[in-house]
């Protein structure tokens, strides 16, 4: 076999270099591609959570509520005191909110991630001795207790909502509808605008009248919705 010159050593040299610099590259581009699908389960499995519905009989995803949104309804609720509850409470934003201006604040939320991440954010904002935090669907929760509600809900559940608030709730309590307002009831007042519109409802106004008077309505639990 005869020798190979320097001008084929040097051929196969660059040849060899060359396949290896495409094996290198094709390695990188496997390693990278999977970087970036490992990064986008990882997103998913941290995001997933705080985005799917938050409520099973009518779903109600989780959109945080606006800095506007926050000033409008502690606007209306301005020389209240007492219970205030959070319906699907979200991040507890509303909930710590409302801590910080006295009320004993109780959220309520079908999806165990948030309701975690808002008691670690109750606790770091130094208000978890007055907020209280449940996974509970709302429709097998008796709001009869509380003297405020907040509600972000969704035009599907309005309804729904309207009777088991107006059976539950006591006469001195007062709802505040953001981003939509309840379909029959008649608000007793109205803040801002567009989706920060906040709509509030005297329970008194609303409650059903028995015997043809405007008597209250015997309060019943709607447990079983």
């Amino acid at each position: 076999m005869s020798e190979m010159t320097e001008s084929d050593l040097s051929t196969e040299s660059y040849k060899q270099g060359s396949s290896g610099e495409g094996s290198f590259k094709k390695r990188l581009g496997i390693i990278a591609t999977c970087a970036v699908g490992g990064s986008l389960v990882a997103l998913y499995a941290v995001t997933g959570p705080f985005v799917a519905p938050a409520l099973r009989k009518v779903c109600l995803p989780f959109v945080p509520a606006t800095g506007t949104q926050l000033e409008n309804v502690f606007g209306v609720l301005k020389g209240r005191s007492g219970s205030l509850v959070d319906i699907g409470s979200g991040d507890g934003r509303i909930v710590i909110a409302a801590a910080k201006r006295g009320f004993k604040a109780v959220g309520f939320e079908l999806n165990p991630w948030l309701v975690l991440y808002s008691r670690y954010k109750a606790w770091r904002e130094g208000v978890h001795h007055s907020t209280s935090f449940y996974i509970s669907d709302l429709w097998k929760v008796s709001f009869s207790e509380y003297t405020n509600v907040v509600i972000f809900g969704v035009p599907q559940m309005m309804e729904l909502l309207e009777v088991k608030l107006q059976t539950e709730l006591q006469s001195s309590a007062k709802v505040v509808a953001c981003r939509f307002p309840f379909p029959t009831w008649t608000p007793n007042d109205v803040a801002g605008e567009g989706i920060d519109t906040v709509w509030v409802y005297n329970a008194k106004t609303f409650k059903l009248p028995r015997n043809g008077k405007d008597s209250e309505r015997q309060e019943v639990p709607l447990h079983q919705q």
